[in-house]
């Protein structure tokens, strides 16, 4: 796997974990059902509208981008995560509209927030000294 393409798994990696956790948090805040199948129900709106977000900001051209494609994935996950979770008859109340608007851009850009400082400290220590 080249350099390059290990990136990429990385940041789909990060990006569907972050999914998952947003999701297994607001399960267990609600005692909401604990099987795979609820699971499954509640985090496949979001894991398909991230992977439609992949697509349209094409995301694999700079993984690690917090602004693009970042911002990008954030916002599509969301609006497309709560399309489908109407689509498919599961609720969309306001108050979680606004916690998964926060919740979600926390996640998924703040990782790559943090991986830009890991890489940029990273640069500076390996730089060769003039």
């Amino acid at each position: 796997m080249s350099v390059r393409s290990r990136d990429v798994a990385i940041a789909v990696g990060l990006d569907v974990v972050a999914t998952l956790v947003f999701v297994l948090i607001g399960r267990g805040t609600h005692n909401a059902d604990p099987t795979l199948v609820g699971l499954a129900a509640a985090w496949w709106p979001f894991l398909a509208a991230l992977a439609l977000g992949w697509v349209v900001t094409l995301a694999w051209r700079r993984p690690f981008g917090p602004v693009w494609p970042g911002l990008g994935l954030w916002l599509i996950t969301v609006a497309g995560g709560m399309l489908f979770r109407t689509l498919s008859g599961q609720g969309t109340a306001l108050a979680f509209v606004i916690v998964a608007t926060l919740s979600l851009g926390i996640l998924l850009t703040g990782w790559r927030g943090i991986a830009v400082l890991i890489r940029r400290r990273s640069s500076l220590t390996h730089a060769p000294s003039a």
